[in-house]
């Protein structure tokens, strides 16, 4: 049974500080968010080990590090170039459909690839090439959607703690999946494999027909669509949001500087330490493990009265964590510190990402969130590649251990901006109060 409940009011500023309880109140709104999470998780699952396949393919057959840098930049660029023109159409297109159509799109160009595969024993790069840059779009579409989905499905109350149960949705993904990818890619034919992505597709699809996902408001279909003019005004309410416009600028300064040193990992495991393959990829996996605890323990707290505290400690373990990685000796007990900092770097990693994200479902309408969101997630991702492309120089040139050093530091600064800046750090303690005042008025009328 769906018990309708109206719960927004007109705003004299549209956009700020709107209440965000469901327009539609799900009785049963634990068994579908659960359904929803289950899709969300075999989907992903199966699409990353598809990604790992494909990526050590290209590895495999052409040994090109050009070839696995365009790979890496057809991943980023439809999602930090197309963001802010998907957010309108998010807001206007039916959520539920939107997911089914890129999942099964994304299912379509596996297919393709397997059968080429298959016909001709080999895959054309230039098909591959294709394939990654669709995924890419599809996810372009797919981020926005599901982060506009969730608080209209989820009591208000529970957002902080479903945003982390996602989390570790998207943490187990990435410890599961290289695993498995591996063990697949290394007796399972890579034209089969690519296959997981159609079984994938499948089950997400499956378990979505049965989510309950509210309609999208009728106000919104009868102002025509306008693509540059919504995508500027999704990053006006941004901008007009002070503080949250302030944190968001910050978050993106801490992904220019976090990406490099993620990106290092690697190498600062094989030439830093003079490690090994296996040792290279047991980082990755405490790293993951680490964003995984960290996920749970956001799931377990559920609410806090202040998120931002937890954001601002949380930048200032992931300085402390990353500085001080560029500062261990290079032998077998610097590496087991290395291991042990990027544990504890990961556990942080989720707080900005989850919280910033539960803040932002909160301040604004269902109907604008999806043109918020893709000025947003354009920001943080545009801020990766700019710090990809001077990580690889300035590790060659400094070291890449005095480039784990400076990220750190930055990142470090970057939390002692956010906590001195007031409108940042008051930035939840009012929006909770302005949310407690708008129910209770609800409650009175």
């Amino acid at each position: 049974m769906i018990v309708v409940q109206t719960l927004y009011k007109m705003k004299k500023k549209r956009g700020m500080f709107m209440e965000n309880e469901q327009s539609v109140v799900l009785t049963n709104w634990k068994r579908n968010y659960l359904f929803f999470l289950s899709g969300q998780f075999l989907s992903g699952i199966t699409s990353m080990v598809v990604q790992y396949a494909i990526i050590w393919y290209l590895t495999r057959e052409t040994g090109s590090a050009t070839i696995l840098s365009f790979a890496t930049l057809l991943g980023m660029i439809p999602m930090v170039l197309l963001s802010p023109f998907v957010g309108p159409l998010v807001d206007r297109w039916d959520k539920k459909a939107l997911l089914i159509v890129t999942d099964i799109i994304v299912a379509i160009f596996a297919l393709i690839l397997a059968v080429v595969g298959t016909i001709s024993e080999s895959f054309p790069i230039w098909l591959v090439f294709v394939s990654l840059f669709m995924r890419s779009v599809a996810q372009t579409f797919q981020m926005p959607t599901i982060q506009s989905i969730m608080p209209t499905i989820v009591p208000s109350s529970h957002i902080t703690r479903t945003n982390g149960q996602l989390g570790m949705v998207q943490s187990a993904n990435f410890i599961i999946a290289p695993a498995l990818g591996a063990a697949l890619f290394s007796v399972v034919p890579v034209n089969y494999l690519i296959l997981l992505d159609v079984l994938g597709a499948v089950f997400g699809v499956g378990l979505l027909i049965f989510v309950k996902i509210p309609k999208v408001s009728p106000e919104i279909l009868e102002v025509p669509l306008t693509i540059f003019k919504d995508a500027k005004f999704g990053l006006q309410q941004l901008m007009d949001n002070k503080g949250l416009w302030y944190i968001t600028i910050n978050g993106a300064f801490v992904m220019l500087l976090f990406m490099p040193a993620i990106s290092l990992y690697p190498l600062m495991t094989l030439d830093y330490f003079g490690g090994s393959v296996g040792q290279a990829g047991a980082v990755e996996v405490v790293y993951a493990v680490g964003m995984l605890l960290g996920g749970a323990l956001i799931s377990f707290i559920g609410t806090w009265k202040d998120r931002m505290k937890p954001i601002i400690i949380a930048y200032i373990i992931m300085g402390l964590t990353i500085g001080a990685s560029g500062l261990v000796p290079n032998d077998s007990q610097g590496f087991l510190y290395f291991l042990i900092l990027n544990a504890g770097a990961g556990c942080a990693t989720p707080y900005f990402n989850t919280l910033l994200m539960a803040m932002i479902q909160q301040s604004y309408e269902s109907n604008v969130l999806g043109r918020v969101l893709g000025n947003f997630n354009s920001l943080m991702n545009l801020a990766g590649p700019i710090g990809l492309l001077f990580a690889g120089p300035l590790a060659d040139r400094l070291g890449v251990e005095k480039m784990f050093l400076f990220s750190g530091i930055g990142i470090l600064l970057c939390g002692i901006v956010l906590f001195l800046t007031s409108a940042a750090r008051n930035y939840d303690k009012e929006l909770q109060k302005k949310l407690v005042k708008e129910h209770h008025e609800q409650k009175d009328e």
